[in-house]
């Protein structure tokens, strides 16, 4: 263990270190990222520049695959035992080497009530680990768990600096990923520098800097002045003709994974109504929504999986626009159109002060409003917005779910044992037959098998709406010319900025 005292220079080292004479490469983001401990951070920009500063046991490549990271290579004995092994030479960013115990550390810790991380319930299905050398670590398993490999995929912290100051390392985060940490302030950017001790390689990019930008017209306006690098989903659908026709930059699209919703807080007296659930199902046009907002940069979704996922059930139930069904499904629920301009009863939806998503809730609100439901819109700056969301304070909200991997995700969105602090459930959904399925989907390793299971599991949760799905964005990235060798990861990870690089 080295001394706290080592820890606290380092950290001075860190912040004081002269950076890189070359200019920085700059990527614009819609909101800064509220916690960089891998072990901690749930929201988006959290996870994709934690995926920069932390390096993981398994990653996904461009195509989805899982490979392995620190992990040379893995096996699994029967269906409860994981071993892997781990590369030679990798270091964290302080310099001290990764080792097996770290790797233990990271997950014993993610299970620790007192550590409270928001992951813990993904790991309880751990019996114990070992660690039989200092490259070698073994997971032994309760009982069978489908998902065990894509939740291998959170970054590694080591364990003598987590260990000995939380505070200080969630302020500064050391990791072994590709990318290292040199600052953060909320209100204008997050800094990296290239890990020159990077054991795949020194990334190109020398200075990186996430630039928080909330307003999208500042952020396009900042692109074409030739201030921005790298723009990726991060600007309205409708700036892209324009953006095409600039010829200083250039534009890649690929499918994504995304996947947006809107969600119901099925405490409430009105809304735990499966009746008027389908009835705001029915009253929202997506297809309009798809095509005049986001210019057909966004499909409708049926559900969480992508039509491209191995486990899509294509029968799954799909509320088409119908406002003329909805209004008579409002009726036989009990809330008759009133005579006169009165709504049949009111809603508040709250949304991100994201330009996009106020204008896609003014849409619905239109569109709700044509059936008789009067909805008030409540736009936060994306930290309250989330813990309103995270608290369960709303009655309609919209998000997206990014990096829908495993069906297994399912669990942590609708079993009843994950409403929080246990999991994802913010919706506050129950339903025993579900929960049976999804308890058997995790502990089932045939594809076969799981893929009838996760059949029911989508054809349930698409008649019970506690989400109204929306649609699957595609992942957009608008960079300068001179940027080469950028990729995009259908999750829409920055991963593609270690192989980027200026011509």
């Amino acid at each position: 263990m080295i001394p706290f005292l080592i820890f606290l220079l380092f950290l001075s080292a860190g912040c004081a270190s002269p950076l890189p004479a070359d200019s920085p490469f700059v990527v614009a983001i819609e909101s800064a990222p509220t916690q960089l401990d891998p072990r901690l951070a749930t929201d988006a920009y959290s996870e994709r520049i934690g995926q920069l500063l932390f390096s993981r046991l398994i990653r996904s490549d461009p195509a989805g695959r899982k490979i392995g990271d620190l992990a040379e290579r893995w096996e699994r004995e029967g269906e409860n035992i994981y071993t892997f092994h781990l590369k030679k030479n990798v270091r964290f960013h302080y310099g001290h080497p990764l080792t097996s115990d770290d790797v233990r550390y990271t997950f014993e810790s993610i299970l620790d009530p007192a550590l409270a991380s928001p992951h813990r319930k993904n790991y309880e299905i751990l019996s114990r680990i070992e660690t039989p050398d200092a490259a070698t670590i073994r997971f032994i398993l309760k009982r069978p768990h489908a998902p065990f490999l894509t939740e291998m995929t959170r970054g590694i912290v080591p364990r003598h600096l987590a260990e000995k100051n939380p505070g200080a390392f969630s302020s500064h985060p050391i990791g072994s990923g590709p990318f290292r940490f040199i600052r953060y302030d909320p209100d204008d950017a997050v800094e990296l520098a290239a890990f020159s001790d990077y054991f795949d390689g020194v990334p190109a990019i020398r200075r990186l800097l996430f630039r928080i930008i909330p307003e999208d017209s500042v952020r396009l306006l900042e692109m074409e002045k030739g201030n921005i690098d790298l723009l990726q989903n991060a600007f309205p659908p409708d700036a892209l003709p324009r953006l095409q026709q600039n010829p200083r930059l250039k534009i890649i699209q690929a499918p994504s994974t995304t996947y947006t919703y809107l969600g119901f807080n099925l405490k409430d007296p009105v809304l735990q109504n499966r009746s008027v659930r389908e009835a705001v199902a029915l009253a929202i046009n997506r297809d309009e929504i798809t095509e005049y907002i986001f210019k057909g940069l966004a499909r409708p979704a049926a559900g969480l999986l992508a039509p491209s996922h191995w486990a899509y059930a294509s029968s799954i139930k799909n509320n088409r626009y119908d406002p003329d069904r909805s209004k008579k499904q409002l009726d036989e629920a009990g809330f008759p159109d009133p005579p006169g301009p009165a709504p049949r009863f009111s809603l508040v939806h709250k949304t991100s002060q994201n330009e996009l998503a106020r204008r896609v809730a003014e849409v619905i609100q239109q569109q709700l409003s044509q059936v008789g439901i009067e909805v008030t819109i409540r736009n936060y700056e994306w930290g309250t917005f989330y813990g309103d969301i995270k608290s369960g304070h709303f009655q309609l909200f919209t998000l997206s779910w990014v990096g829908v991997e495993d069906p297994d995700i399912y669990y942590n969105l609708f079993h009843s044992e994950s409403i929080p602090p246990n999991g994802a459930n913010r919706v506050f959904y129950r339903n025993p037959r579900l929960d049976r399925l999804l308890e058997a989907g995790r502990v089932t390793l045939d594809p076969e098998k799981r893929r009838a299971i996760y059949e029911d599991v989508q054809q349930i949760v698409a008649e019970d709406l506690p989400y109204v799905s929306l649609w699957h964005t595609m992942n957009v990235a608008v960079m300068k010319k001179e940027v080469d060798g950028y990729i995009l990861y259908p999750d829409g990870d920055f991963y593609g900025l270690k192989e980027a690089q200026r011509k």
